[in-house]
């Protein structure tokens, strides 16, 4: 059986789709890809057992929809599966449907958050053969061709998988796998095409760089916001061993000469797990070899934490700030006290990391004032040097997360076509409107462009990668101003 992990090209004066792997999905008038790792496992663990696999991803090759549609129908996989999001589900269900035109033996499949979050809905909006949902689609795409292939012990459709038979919607009900992460085998890097996603991307200062993902997806998993809180939750967050990372880092830097890393757990684990991974690197070397990143919370970690990840080579630190407003962080379920958002910055800062903070602006329930405190406190660590960077967000409430179905119970929403969920525009009532949001999150990029910023950034050059990091990074921030442009 021939299998392609495909991402079909999305055309559109909007920019370019920022699709693989994103939590949240966006036009980027100034493109960057992320190495998708759960496809990129998929990929390598159906190679693993024998399948013949393509790997397809037409918008990081940057070919046209009709390059890659002739590139397909040669091709001819058996099965053809696609990751969706809510702003780009209905593209997929008409190239769906142009795929079961054009290739009517293949078996198209649907994966991601918004069919696990939706799955009938799909199933009944195209001819899509399967929608496989959850976050762990490696192990049940696995078990779905296993399935196809009508291998003696897989005779039962799939836990998680949908289909349609004689016009009724079926459910699989048995899993045949265990879940568990450290069985997986080591991604394939050539198979899934590395290179392509090892310049383009803004979190990587050092070149080539490229991803992992330690744990699925976050320790904390209850932000009712977060489009992954349908695929994996806290309650069921699973990693590798530290041992496992450490030996895929060992292979990132021998064989593939990757500069930066950037791991893409929604949150890296801490604790002693954390310990131990650190220390590992720090024994093994690879913190004179390799910088790493990765995402974390706020007040996850103490000074003397934040000290040893600087110690083993960490330098990029995403956590997500959100707001400034405690009622908010609460409705969120974020977890988090304001007291201790600008002591984890300062702490990490002072360890010699480069924080950058996520923001975003659009709640039904707050006020302009109170979206203005978030961005004035996030302007102001930013212009202080408390932060390296940041990233302003529109809220868009996902259907399959606990915050669509608040704004369904509120009748807040304002619309329920999926394109228009881009983030180009508030698709909720709110006092911060779709202008107001635009206009907040331009005043967060602008702020990299204030004097005293540009200045410390320049007396900081000591390489040329420094110098060119903060070349591609003014160009990412000119097209973060041109995508939050005011709607014509």
């Amino acid at each position: 059986m021939k299998i392609s992990i495909s991402y079909p090209p999305l055309e559109s004066d909007k920019g370019t789709a920022l699709l693989s792997q994103n939590r949240q999905f966006q036009w980027f008038n100034h493109p960057t890809y992320i190495y998708p790792m759960v496809p990129a496992s998929t990929a390598t663990l159906l190679q693993e057992n024998s399948y013949e696999v393509f790997w397809d991803d037409g918008i990081a090759e940057e070919i046209s929809y009709k390059q890659w549609l002739e590139r397909i129908k040669l091709e001819a996989p058996d099965m053809i599966i696609m990751e969706s999001k809510t702003p780009v589900i209905k593209r997929h269900w008409k190239i769906t449907d142009e795929l079961k035109s054009v290739l009517p033996n293949s078996i198209v499949v649907l994966i991601g958050d918004h069919v696990t979050g939706m799955p009938e809905e799909s199933i009944n909006a195209c001819k899509v053969d399967y929608v496989v949902t959850g976050g762990n689609y490696d192990f049940s795409l696995l078990e779905l061709a296993n399935y196809l292939a009508k291998k003696d012990d897989f005779k039962e459709l799939p836990f998680g998988i949908y289909t349609k038979v004689d016009d009724k919607i079926i459910q699989g009900k048995k899993s045949y796998l265990t879940r568990d992460l450290n069985l997986l085998p080591r991604v394939d890097r050539e198979l899934t095409k590395w290179k392509m996603y090892s310049e383009k991307n803004g979190n990587f200062k050092y070149l080539p760089g490229t991803y992992t993902m330690a744990g699925r997806d976050c320790w904390w998993g209850r932000c009712t916001f977060c489009s992954w809180t349908t695929l994996h939750s806290g309650t069921n967050f699973k990693t590798v061993t530290p041992t496992k990372l450490l030996d895929e880092v060992g292979e990132l830097i021998e064989k593939y000469g990757v500069k930066e890393i950037f791991d893409d757990s929604g949150c890296f684990p801490h604790g002693s797990w954390l310990k131990e991974f650190c220390d590992g690197m720090i024994e093994r070397g690879y913190n004179k070899k390799v910088i790493m990143g990765c995402n974390m919370r706020v007040g996850a970690l103490n000074q003397d934490e934040w000290n040893l990840m600087a110690k083993a080579n960490f330098r990029f630190i995403l956590i997500g700030l959100e707001s400034m407003n405690q009622s908010t962080l609460d409705r969120l379920d974020k977890g988090v006290q304001i007291k201790d958002i600008e002591p984890t910055m300062k702490m990490a800062q002072k360890a010699g990391l480069d924080p950058h903070i996520t923001t975003m602006v659009g709640y039904p329930w707050e006020t302009k004032a109170e979206a203005t405190e978030t961005i004035n406190f996030a302007k102001r660590l930013f212009v202080e040097g408390s932060i390296d960077s940041l990233q302003a967000t529109i809220v868009v409430p996902y259907p399959g997360t606990p915050m669509f179905k608040e704004a369904k119970e509120h009748g807040w929403l304002l619309t329920e076509d999926w394109d228009r969920y881009d983030m180009r525009e508030s698709v909720w009532k709110s006092e911060v409107g779709t202008e107001d949001v635009k206009v907040f999150s331009q005043e967060l990029y602008k702020a990299a462009l204030t004097p005293s910023f540009i200045f410390r950034k320049v007396i900081g050059i000591r390489s040329w990668d420094d110098f060119m990091f903060l070349f591609r990074t003014g160009l990412k921030v000119l097209g973060h101003l041109k995508d939050f442009g005011k709607s014509k």
